[in-house]
């Protein structure tokens, strides 16, 4: 296996593949992945060869989130330490979404978090119907910023109301029902042939129109878009949650195993 912490590749055919490859971490972010993330993806928006991406996780889950040790890290840096790098990972999840290509993300296991944002950023997610999604952050003393445009676009308010503040586990069919997720398969076989499916049909299309169709919803929908003071805000908010007396209390809560001080 590659000691690559996100593989990417692509076909003659125009399909790239971006696989997040930590699987024994379940493939959650840190510095390094997220910065590997943002330099694919604004290569991919520059190219005019790829036609279809589709993100996926390598082993058991698509990807658990962010790196609990990592966000520790940064809530401990200087202000402007901690903000710079949430602000790389705002940068990833607007290029990501703003992608002229289609985009299609396949999920399994577990899928918490940024997770759900790569998700709520994809065109099309297809997720194993056992998949188990989350936004998990207020039960660490974080929010879910960064993420949040995307998410709130994909399940509308009513439901980020939910999820957002009960950091509740919920499955594929209710992730499905909410709209975070439009197809179920039944297991990963199911998985891989119902996204060859997708991407034949995608591939149908003209590049341009579909890049055009894309930016059609973006101007029509009723979503704001995510502007420079939307990422500054959102980023500025997890900066400040990581480095809040909640936010590191919740992650050394989470590494000693016990429960944090708001639950006592």
């Amino acid at each position: 296996m590659s000691d690559e912490l996100v593989l990417f590749d692509t076909n003659a055919r125009g399909v790239a593949q971006v696989t997040l490859n930590r699987p024994a971490v379940h493939n959650c972010f840190n510095d390094q992945v997220i910065e590997r993330l943002l330099a694919i993806f604004t290569e991919i928006k520059g190219s005019k060869d790829i036609r279809v991406v589709v993100i996926r996780g390598e082993g058991k889950s698509f990807s658990a989130g962010g790196d609990l040790e990592w966000m520790r890290r940064s809530g401990q840096q200087d202000y402007a330490t901690n903000l710079a790098q949430t602000l790389v990972l705002a940068q990833l999840f607007k290029t990501l979404n703003d992608l002229p290509q289609a985009t299609v993300a396949l999920v399994q296991g577990n899928c918490m978090a940024g997770g759900t944002g790569l998700v709520s950023c994809s065109d099309i997610a297809i997720a194993v119907r056992d998949t188990k999604f989350a936004l998990t952050e207020v039960r660490l003393g974080l929010s879910p910023a960064t993420i949040s445009p995307y998410v709130v676009a994909a399940i509308g308010p009513r439901q980020a109301r939910r999820y957002f503040l009960t950091a509740e586990r919920f499955d594929g069919a209710e992730a499905q029902r909410i709209g975070l997720v439009h197809e179920l398969a039944e297991d990963v076989d199911d998985l891989k042939a119902r996204g060859e499916r997708v991407v034949a049909d995608l591939l149908l299309g003209a590049p341009g129109a579909i890049a055009d169709s894309k930016l059609l919803i973006r101007e029509v929908a009723y979503e704001a878009d995510v502007t420079e003071d939307v990422m500054q805000f959102t980023a500025r908010n997890i900066a400040d949650r990581r480095a809040s007396a909640e936010g590191q209390e919740g992650l050394a809560s989470f590494f000693a195993k016990r429960k944090p001080a708001w639950t006592v």
